[in-house]
């Protein structure tokens, strides 16, 4: 088992009306990883994943699921973090008016060593100022809006997910798992990522390609 001071830290944060599979997807990912299979069900995840609320309390998702995070994002050290992982849903929308969230991203986001995003999440990112002459992309419904309020950012429309230096962002929901895949297989290597896709059942990611066109 790997020694809980070594694992690498994975803060996933959710709010109200989060979309449950942009958070959910990576955060199977991260936490079906095993170093070896063999002894996958008495060892643990290289990462140490942790959910944090935007606020106090049970996080009301998309569809009506409720999620007891483990702590918040008040109380989270960016600094102790591997990375952190951003999010999208229709939630993003009033958190793109609140000063406080904004602020708290602001200071937070360039501390840990990788900064990530699913779906609408990334416009959280660059409302923050973090994608900023930055490779991104969004769900294909947000391609628009991200390259008309945010012309800085450097607009992927036709990739699945988007790798620019230490920040990751991807398309739309779904597409976080396949960006936690490549995380995983930029961390410890493809042989362990294409084990945890096995795992999962789910097919490994061959193209970065988009699987769906814009509308």
């Amino acid at each position: 088992m790997a020694e809980a001071d070594a694992r690498r830290r994975v803060a996933i944060v959710v709010f109200d009306e989060v979309e449950v599979l942009d958070f959910a997807g990576p955060f199977e990912v991260f936490s079906a990883l095993r170093l070896d299979e063999a002894t996958r069900r008495e060892s643990a995840s290289p990462y140490e994943v942790i959910v944090a609320g935007v606020h106090p309390g049970l996080a009301h998702c998309r569809g009506g699921l409720k999620v007891q995070p483990d702590t918040t994002i008040a109380e989270l050290d960016p600094a102790s973090l591997d990375t952190l992982v951003v999010p999208g849903g229709y939630g993003v929308r009033p958190l793109l008016q609140d000063p406080d969230f904004l602020a708290w991203l602001r200071r937070a986001a360039p501390q840990p060593r990788r900064l990530a995003s699913v779906c609408t999440g990334s416009l959280l990112l660059a409302e923050a100022g973090q994608l900023d002459g930055v490779r991104a992309t969004t769900h294909w419904k947000s391609l628009e809006w991200m390259a008309r309020d945010w012309p800085s950012v450097q607009v992927q429309r036709d990739r699945h997910w988007v790798v620019d230096g230490r920040i990751a962002t991807s398309a739309g929901i779904s597409a976080g798992i396949d960006l936690a895949l490549k995380l995983i297989e930029a961390d410890f290597g493809q042989d362990l990522a294409r084990a945890t896709a096995a795992h999962m059942e789910y097919p490994w990611p061959e193209s970065d390609a988009r699987r769906l066109p814009e509308a």
